[in-house]
C-alpha cells in the first residue's frame, strides 16, 4: 500500500513538473506607467515605437500602460496611483498650465540624465514665438516641450459657403450674432467645456488675456450661446468633419487631422494676432521607481526617431525638434513643414503663463456653471435680443448694453461662499478663490450660485426685451458680414428652445492588470492533479 502510494505521488509531481516547464517563463521587465492627455492614437504609435527601440531594451522596458484623467484629477490618481504601489512615471501632454501646477506643489520630478540633458541644449529650441519650451526651478530642468501646438479653430468650407458666411479670421467673430439666427435648430459653432478640454481652455485663457478679463468674458459667453458644447475637444474635430457644425474650437493638429480627411474640405485658421505657440509638457512624475528607463523614454521622445511620431498622418503635430524634418519621413511632410514654420513666425499676443495658472481652476469651474449648465437659458435670451435689433425694436447703441447686462462677468452678481458677501466675478475675485476648489463644499456651493445667478440674469434680459415691442428713436445700425465685435446679422431668428450638447466619455484609469491565462490554467492544472491524487489515494486505502 505505502508502495502504491508513493508510486502516485510520484507521478503526479511527474506531471505537474511537465505543465511547469511547458508553460514560457517570461522575464520580469520595466513597466513604465504614463498619466496622459494624449488620446489613444499617440499612445498606441509611441508604445509600439519605443519598444522596439534600442533604448527600451537597454533599460528593460517591456510594457507601457497609459492613463488618462481630468487635469483637476491628476494629483488624485498619482496619490492613488502611488498608494497602491504602482507609482506614476511620467507626465505627458496636458499644456503648460498643468505641469507648472504640478511643479509647484512638488509632483515633479528633475531631468538629471546626462545625455538627455545634452539632447534637450544641443536640439531643442528655448522657445518658440516667445513662448518658453523649458521650465526650470532652482537650476534643475523639470519639464520639457515634446510637441508645440498653436490654437484657433477648424472651419468647414462646404457649410460656410452653403450658409453664405464669411471664414471667421479672429476669436470675436465665433461671437457674432449672424451664428444666432440659425438658432435653436442649427448651431454653426462648437466648443469644448472648459474642464473637460485642456486646450480649449487654453484658447479661453487665450481670449481673456487678448481682449482683456471684462471683454473676453463677453466673448467667450456669447460664443457659447451660439454654440453646441461638447464634452471632449477631439469631438468638436469630429462635427466639423462631419459636417455638424460650421466652425469648430481646435488645437493646431486636429485642425490639420480635419484637411487630411477631408481633402482640404476643412481648413484650420489661428486667429490673426490673437493666439499663441505652446510648448506641450513632459516630465518625470515625483516618486517613481523607474527614473532611469523613464527619463530613457523622454530621451526617445525628443529624439528624431520619437518625434516621427508626430508625423503620422492621423496625428500630426508639430514635433519640437526640427531635426526630424530632415528624415525621408520628414520630407514627405511638407505641409506639416510648412505648418511649423508658420507656427515658430506666428506674432500673437504676449501671454502670460503665470496669469494663467492663477485663474484656471476658477475660469474651468466658472464656464461650466455659467454657460454649460445655464445654456438654455443664455441661448433664449440671446436669440430674443438678436431678434429684437433685427424686427427694430432696439439700436445698436442698446443692443450693446443689453449684451453687456447678459455677458459681462462683472454683471453677475452672487454671495460669496464663506462671507455671504455680494461679489462679482473679477479678475482679482477669481485669483482669491482659484486654490479653493480643492474643497468639494466650497465647489459645490459656488458653482450652484453661479448658475442659479446666471439663470437669473440671462431670464432678466430676457424679460426686459420682451417687453420692448416699440422701435426706438434711431433707426437701428446692421451689416451682413461678421466682424470682431458681436453686431451684425442678416434675418430674424425663429423662437428658440434647448439643444442638448453631445458628449463623448471620458478615459478614466483602467485597473492594474490582474493575472494572466497562463497562470489560471496552471492553477486549474495542479488543483485537478491534487483531486485525482487524492481520490486515487483515498481509494487505494479502502482497497487495502
Amino acid at each position: 500500500m505505502n508502495l502504491r502510494l508513493l508510486s502516485i505521488l510520484l507521478v503526479s509531481i511527474l506531471l505537474l513538473t511537465v505543465i511547469v516547464t511547458a508553460i514560457p517563463v517570461r522575464a520580469e521587465g520595466v513597466v513604465l506607467r504614463v498619466l496622459t492627455r494624449h488620446d489613444t492614437t499617440i499612445q498606441r504609435e509611441a508604445k509600439n515605437a519605443f519598444l522596439k527601440s534600442d533604448l527600451a531594451k537597454k533599460y528593460g522596458v517591456t510594457d507601457i500602460i497609459f492613463y488618462s484623467a481630468l487635469p483637476e484629477n491628476w494629483r488624485t490618481v498619482i496619490d492613488s496611483m502611488a498608494a497602491r504601489g504602482q507609482n506614476i512615471d511620467i507626465g505627458w501632454g496636458g499644456g503648460p498650465t498643468l505641469f507648472d501646477e504640478l511643479m509647484s506643489i512638488g509632483y515633479l520630478e528633475p531631468l538629471t540624465d546626462p545625455e538627455l540633458l545634452q539632447l534637450v541644449e544641443s536640439e531643442l529650441p528655448d522657445s518658440i514665438g516667445g513662448v518658453p519650451t523649458k521650465r526650470f526651478q532652482d537650476g534643475q530642468l523639470m519639464w520639457v516641450a515634446a510637441a508645440i501646438s498653436s490654437f484657433g479653430f477648424t472651419v468647414n468650407t462646404e457649410l460656410l459657403e452653403r450658409y453664405g458666411l464669411p471664414t471667421p479670421k479672429h476669436w470675436a467673430d465665433l461671437a457674432n450674432e449672424t451664428y444666432a439666427l440659425r438658432l435653436p435648430a442649427e448651431p454653426l459653432v462648437g466648443m469644448a467645456d472648459a474642464p473637460r478640454s485642456t486646450s480649449n481652455t487654453r484658447m479661453y485663457q487665450i481670449m481673456l488675456q487678448a481682449y482683456g478679463w471684462d471683454e473676453g468674458w463677453q466673448i467667450i459667453t456669447l460664443m457659447g450661446a451660439n454654440a453646441r458644447i461638447y464634452d471632449a475637444s477631439d469631438a468638436v474635430r469630429e462635427a466639423v468633419i462631419r459636417g455638424e457644425i460650421a466652425i469648430g474650437l481646435t488645437i493646431d493638429f486636429y485642425g490639420y487631422t480635419a484637411e487630411y480627411l477631408t481633402n482640404g474640405k476643412a481648413r484650420y485658421i489661428i486667429p490673426e494676432g490673437e493666439s499663441i505657440v505652446n510648448g506641450d509638457p513632459i516630465a518625470v512624475i515625483k516618486g517613481t521607481k523607474n527614473k532611469e528607463a523613464a527619463e530613457a523614454f523622454i530621451r526617445w521622445v525628443l529624439s528624431v526617431e520619437g518625434q516621427k511620431v508626430w508625423l503620422n498622418p492621423e496625428i500630426n503635430r508639430l514635433p519640437i525638434n526640427p531635426k526630424v524634418f530632415d528624415t525621408p519621413e520628414g520630407q514627405e511632410r511638407q505641409d506639416l513643414k510648412s505648418a511649423y514654420e508658420r507656427a515658430v513666425e506666428n506674432i500673437g499676443i504676449q501671454f502670460d503663463d503665470e496669469l494663467a495658472r492663477s485663474v484656471v481652476h476658477s475660469l474651468r469651474q466658472f464656464f461650466t456653471s455659467t454657460i454649460t449648465e445655464a445654456q438654455q437659458e443664455l441661448r433664449e435670451a440671446w436669440v430674443e435680443l438678436v431678434r429684437a435689433k433685427y424686427e427694430g425694436r432696439i439700436n445698436q447703441a442698446q443692443f450693446k448694453e443689453f449684451i453687456r447686462k447678459l455677458a459681462s462677468p462683472l454683471e453677475l452678481k452672487f454671495e460669496d461662499p464663506e462671507t455671504d458677501e455680494t461679489v462679482s466675478f473679477t479678475l482679482e475675485y477669481a485669483q482669491s478663490i482659484n486654490d479653493k476648489f480643492k474643497d468639494p463644499q466650497f465647489t459645490s456651493t459656488i458653482k450652484e450660485r453661479w448658475k442659479e445667478a446666471a439663470r437669473q440674469r440671462y431670464l432678466s434680459v430676457l424679460e426686459t426685451v420682451k417687453t420692448i415691442t416699440a422701435p426706438p428713436e434711431t433707426s437701428p445700425t446692421t451689416t451682413t458680414t461678421t466682424t470682431t465685435t458681436p453686431t451684425t446679422g442678416a434675418t430674424t431668428p425663429s423662437p428658440t428652445t434647448s439643444t442638448p450638447p453631445q458628449t463623448s466619455p471620458t478615459t478614466t484609469p483602467p485597473p492594474p492588470p490582474g493575472p494572466g491565462p497562463q497562470t489560471l490554467w496552471l492553477v486549474v492544472a495542479v488543483i485537478v492533479i491534487i483531486i485525482v491524487a487524492a481520490a486515487v489515494a483515498l481509494r487505494a486505502r479502502r482497497g487495502s
